[in-house]
């Protein structure tokens, strides 16, 4: 311990520090009332963030959320056990009604939920005459569904029936009960079902995936635009799902499939009409084995004929159907473009909130995600010397999926080899733990089938539905299908990563060749409680505009809506649906493709956007939807803004 004396030197030395700091802020003072900008003052910030809140109110609350608020304090009341005096009740309806009138006179470009074409195309149509025709039914893609807490544990109390997903009640959970929010989201690692005592469920109705938070619209343009032709909850219908498990377990908890084959089937017999279906992202993929579980007659046992006799049209809006290289990172490393690309601040917050290591443990309990793996390897996703989707001047190709860039240190060859998308997935498991394995291995299959008496068969293998290469097209030839998805955004393609120290891999088993199902394991060898690993991560530090690829913080940026790649969005649409052996019964597909052009002052990019998620409010889709919808589907033809033919005849197909 130190002791400080007082005394007169210390007395003389304040002196002088105190007699610095009023000179700094005279000179402070002075710069002001030199000139210096009077938006550096306080009293102007202060004003400022004022005004901007009130802005935000205005562009986000709803007075339902006033009552949510009310419930946020509440549950926050109890869960800590305050005291607080009852308060009395007010009646608030005339302030509802002035609250309302006040944001109705706000120019709608100035609302976040709101731009003007909530019910454009819609309009249009009405104008030509067209109304409901056939039934439409719409899947979500991944995290666009509500999830509810219907947990009774003593510790999951408070939150009973609150969205854990979606809505402002997530953003208080984690903000403030991360640990909590954590464990209730995550899977049993064995089962991929519910962990002991916590017990989550997907929101129900036309809401579920309407809105992910408030202002934050998902299929809500869609419904709006269905709803001026005479749709409504008789002939239309949202499928939301808990998109965390597997599509096995889908069936196996909530008996999905079978509720919405029932659905299907009870549209088609209340409208006299097959059924449109319009799936998004990772939602195709749901409907692929929607399908296949239906017709196999070791599941639904619906026969061959199901598909032809109930579904009219299958729309595919931005689908995921061969993989996503951003899902490979995040099982990697816990990283995407987003996090590695954010300014020290924000990736200062988001680390704060939830670690790589959290990051990486949330995804791989989430058995749903793993279905977004890159399918086909390397015939379909390139070699270490070419891929389909690179262009003849390239300097680096994207068929080395993850590359280390050469440095002086000298490191282990073996661990900075670069590795093709076949030779990742392997590095990805490997570094896994067995629960995480056995669950890829029992509910997913990434290859490429050829030939056509195993396509057969693999009908009614589940752990094919979800690959479009491993798997048949129903037969069902008067069905039309059509792809449709965006084009012109930056997507993350491949990557540059970087090596860090050595760490305890805690995830792999200590007995070779273990099986965690027996009774019991023995090793022969002592237990190494060495390190066993290295850290990857994006090699953030590495950014190159001018080659091609670009390279953005360690990023290999390709083609695609900003989140799927293109040869995932198209090349099935466009070359590989067209052989017979993938589509025996010959469904005709049209292929959409809609370019991508923001409008930079409006929110979310206005009406001609393409983004992955905000191509959902474009008006080109909500036009293929409703004229497909209102039974004028054959108006719509083959429409290509990319290069998505010729990457597709690079593939190996045969």
């Amino acid at each position: 311990m130190v002791l400080f004396r007082r005394g007169k030197s210390s007395n003389a030395q304040r002196s002088v520090t105190e007699s610095k700091k009023e000179s700094s802020s005279d000179n402070f003072q002075t710069t002001l009332s030199n000139g210096q900008s009077f938006f550096l003052k306080g009293k102007f910030l202060f004003a400022f963030g004022i005004l901007l809140g009130v802005l935000l109110a205005f562009a986000f609350v709803e007075p339902q959320d006033i009552q949510d608020l009310q419930l946020h304090v509440s549950t926050l009341v109890n869960q800590y056990d305050i005291s607080l005096p009852p308060l009395p009740e007010f009646d608030l309806s005339r302030v509802e009604a002035e609250w309302m009138r006040l944001r109705k006179s706000i120019p709608e470009v100035w609302k976040f939920n709101n731009d003007g074409r909530e019910f454009q195309v819609g309009d249009a149509m009405k104008a030509r005459g067209l109304s409901a025709e056939h039934p439409v039914v719409l899947i979500p893609g991944i995290i666009s569904t509500g999830l509810e807490s219907w947990s009774t544990a003593p510790e999951y109390r408070p939150f009973f029936r609150e969205k854990l997903w979606g809505g402002f009640n997530m953003l208080s959970q984690v903000t403030f009960n991360k640990e909590k929010w954590i464990a209730a989201m995550m899977l049993d690692p064995v089962t991929g079902l519910d962990p002991p005592g916590s017990k989550i469920r997907a929101a129900e109705g036309i809401d579920a995936a309407s809105s992910l938070i408030q202002g934050y619209w998902i299929w809500s343009k869609i419904i709006e635009n269905l709803a001026v032709v005479n749709y409504d909850t008789n002939n239309l219908y949202l499928a939301p799902y808990d998109w965390r498990l597997s599509y096995y377990n889908l069936e196996e908890r909530d008996g999905y499939f079978s509720k919405l084959r029932v659905t299907i089937e009870g549209l088609k017999q209340r409208q006299r009409k097959k059924v449109v279906v319009a799936a998004h992202s990772m939602g195709c993929s749901v409907c692929y084995s929607t399908f296949k579980w239906v017709e196999s007659p070791l599941h639904g046992n619906g026969g061959p004929q199901w598909v032809e006799n109930h579904i009219e049209a299958y729309i595919s809006i931005a689908g995921t159907h061969l993989g996503v290289a951003k899902s490979m990172a995040a099982f990697l490393s816990g990283e995407m473009k987003d996090t590695v690309q954010m300014n020290p601040a924000g990736a200062y917050v988001l680390e704060r909130f939830f670690s790589r290591e959290e990051r990486k443990t949330l995804f791989r309990s989430w058995a749903g995600s793993a279905s977004l793996w890159m399918k086909g390897g390397n015939a379909v996703w390139g070699t270490e010397s070419r891929a389909p989707d690179d262009v003849p001047d390239a300097t680096q190709t994207h068929g080395e999926l993850i590359a280390f860039r050469q440095t002086g240190e000298s490191a282990d060859a073996h661990s900075t080899r670069n590795m093709t998308a076949e030779e990742s997935s392997n590095s990805i498991l490997s570094h896994t733990p067995t629960t995480f394995q056995k669950m890829l291995g029992s509910n997913y299959s990434y290859g490429l089938e050829r030939d056509e008496g195993q396509l057969k068969r693999n009908d009614g293998d589940h752990t094919k539905w979800s690959n479009p290469l491993e798997v048949r097209l129903p037969f069902a030839p008067s069905m039309k299908m059509y792809c449709v998805y965006g084009h012109g955004k930056e997507t993350e393609r491949s990557y540059w990563y970087a090596r860090g120290e050595y760490e305890q891999n805690e995830t792999l088993p200590d007995v070779v060749n273990a099986e965690p199902d027996g009774e019991e394991c023995i090793n022969s060898r002592p237990t190494w409680h060495g390190p066993q690993s290295r850290k990857s991560f994006i090699d953030a530090a590495y950014t190159n505009e001018t080659s091609w690829p670009k390279v953005k913080n360690g990023v290999r940026m390709g083609e695609g809506d900003g989140t799927v790649n293109l040869i995932s969005l198209g090349a099935m649409c466009v070359e590989g649906w067209k052989r017979k052996r993938w589509n025996p019964a010959g469904i005709n597909i049209t292929t959409i493709e809609l370019p991508h052009r923001p409008i930079s002052n409006i929110p979310r990019g206005g009406a001609n956007t393409s983004d992955h998620v905000d191509i959902l409010g474009s008006t080109g889709l909500s036009e293929v939807i409703l004229k497909v919808a209102t039974g004028v589907g054959h108006e719509l033809q083959n429409s290509f803004v990319s290069n998505i033919r010729e990457y597709s005849n690079n593939i190996q197909w045969d």
